[in-house]
């Protein structure tokens, strides 16, 4: 067997492209920021101390122990359980550091990748992670993971276990410069421990794992507690120092946010992220902190979303005279105590927003003056008020909004009453989460309120809700029904770019067309993340562009 592995070394330098220097880091764009005899993440203090619990707050409830499929309800924290090839860092817009992989090689065009995996990874039962985990791990993720891991994992053409801690993946027709990256993220799981399990189905069993966290009690449903692996294998890395630092992690289960909000007044969880712009401005009291942290990531699109499939939306001026009548003054001012910002932007907040858009012009008239021009561009397209409606040949101008959230159907309210001036019919229609999902997979909706998170590096996702071939494709995320060939060509060029600059100008431009052609109506955001905590929870001084990182906080 050694002789093979020899072998097999031999071959490795008689071949030029692995020929190549094998590194600690790979970012997405240029060189990774921190060199490789770093000692820390900047982000993260050496004041840290170990110890003591953090219990946290989750809504609804949990079916599943396995979070790699799309089965059931996943507990929160299982990210905990399992460490990745490469970890990620949240002060740079994607670069990834190594982890079970100690090393990465990969050529120029990152047609390929080879890990080379650190001797000293093991899971929790003591057993080493070998590249046979995690070719068996990019096998199951490929057969059973989410819809976009599956795509990604289909790239990869061959598999080459070249011996114990060493393994190459080389990409076929259709991968770019992000596929390696994505691949890297991938979590190792034990073969020995899932071969004689069903990867694919749900399990309230605790699996092993090889994290820093491992399960120590299940209340299904209702409660999950992890504890800190005392001996955790890479617990002394740079990546990981001063990170993991509570003994004892508790997610703890409510019916609603408003049952949830009140175990943080009594004491029975430790931190809350505020999503309630109210609740925020009025305070906490004495006993708890108030953290505001400012970031730089793009912001949560919330948005109302045109079905352009339905012919009421097909006019892009029909769709600007109705962005033109969102009241946003007044909904601010009224349901938001004046808190948030109007987004105007698809990735607001961020260096990734195009500055030439035409909304801030528009946001700048009074409302009054908006609504008047909004009666004029419905005129334009040939819709004119007949007895109070909004009528073109003997049709009146009417459509459904589909909500889900009691939050979201406040903001449909006052809208339809604005529009209502308008002499357009709207009916707002709350229905249930599985009715919801429902509807958008069949794209069975003329508009519907929607949200999504996008990264500092957009890539391929960005097809899911704005490329032509999602448009038609039920079950993608192109709620709008885009079809853009602008839009088409610049979600390209993201994944093609070799640098900062060429990505950043792409998405500028899907930013420019998204917004110039109204397919949505984007909402607010505040611009930092609220988190209030207890007193005896600490956090660094630094937080990086994409947010705090709990994993660095501690208690004393």
């Amino acid at each position: 067997m050694f002789l093979l592995w020899w072998i097999a070394g031999f071959l490795l330098i008689a071949n030029p492209v692995q020929a190549q220097e094998a590194v600690h880091g790979i970012a997405m764009h240029g060189a990774p920021h921190y060199a490789a005899d770093f000692q820390y993440l900047d982000y993260v203090s050496p004041q840290a101390k170990k110890g003591g619990i953090l219990k946290q707050s989750q809504i609804g409830t949990f079916d599943t122990l396995n979070p790699f499929n799309i089965k059931g309800n996943k507990a929160a924290g299982l990210d905990g359980l399992y460490d990745p090839l490469m970890a990620r860092v949240w002060d740079e817009p994607f670069s990834l550091y190594g982890l079970v992989a100690e090393k990465v090689i990969w050529p120029e065009d990152r047609s390929e990748i080879t890990y080379i995996l650190n001797p000293k990874a093991k899971f929790h039962d003591g057993i080493a992670i070998t590249t046979a985990d995690v070719a068996y791990s990019f096998e199951m993720h490929k057969k059973y993971g989410k819809p976009v891991t599956r795509q990604v994992y289909g790239l990869v053409k061959q598999v080459d276990i070249q011996s114990p801690t060493r393994i190459r993946f080389v990409f076929g027709e259709g991968y770019d410069r992000e596929t390696a990256m994505i691949l890297s993220l991938m979590r190792v799981v034990p073969k020995h421990y899932w071969k004689d399990k069903d990867f694919g189905a749900t399990t309230l069993d605790a699996p092993l794992g090889s994290g820093p966290y491992k399960i120590s009690s299940v209340d299904a449903g209702r409660q999950i507690t992890y504890e800190r692996v005392k001996d955790y294998w890479a617990k002394d890395l740079p990546i990981n120092k001063y990170q993991y630092n509570f003994d004892t992690l508790v997610f703890d289960y409510y019916r609603d946010e408003t049952v949830a909000f009140q175990a943080l007044k009594t004491g029975d969880i430790d931190l809350w992220r505020e999503s309630n712009i109210r609740r925020w401005v009025e305070g906490y009291g004495k006993d708890l902190e108030k953290g505001k942290f400012e970031h730089g990531r793009p912001e949560q699109l919330n948005a109302l979303i045109f079905n352009t499939r339905k012919p009421v939306f097909e006019d892009v001026n029909v769709r600007k005279a109705l962005y033109m009548a969102f009241p946003y003054d007044w909904i601010n001012k009224t349901l938001f105590q004046g808190q948030y910002k109007p987004i105007t932007s698809v990735f607001a907040n961020s260096e990734l927003a195009a500055t030439d858009n035409p909304l801030d012009a528009i946001l700048a008239k009074p409302e009054r003056k908006r609504l008047r021009e909004a009666a004029d561009l419905f005129k334009q397209a040939g819709w004119e008020v007949k007895d109070g409606v909004l009528m073109k040949e003997d049709k009146s101008f009417a459509f459904e909004l589909l909500v889900n959230d009691p939050n979201d159907e406040k903001i449909a309210l006052t809208y339809s009453r604005n529009l209502e001036k308008l002499g357009v019919k709207v009916t707002v229609r709350t229905v249930d989460s599985a009715q919801f999902l429902g509807r958008l997979n069949d794209f069975s909706y003329d508009m519907v309120f929607y949200r999504w998170i996008n990264s500092l590096s957009p890539g391929n996702e960005q097809a899911i809700y704005w490329g032509s071939k999602a448009a038609d494709a039920q079950g993608t995320r192109n709620y709008a029904g885009v079809k853009n060939v602008k839009i088409d060509k610049a979600i390209q060029i993201m994944g093609l770019a070799k640098d900062r600059s060429m990505l950043v100008n792409a998405a500028h431009i899907l930013d420019r067309e998204v917004i110039k052609n109204f397919y949505i109506i984007p909402l607010f955001y505040k611009g930092f993340d609220g988190i209030t905590y207890k007193k005896n929870i600490k956090h660094p001084q630094t937080t990086p562009v994409y947010g705090p990182v709990l994993e660095a906080w501690w208690t004393e």
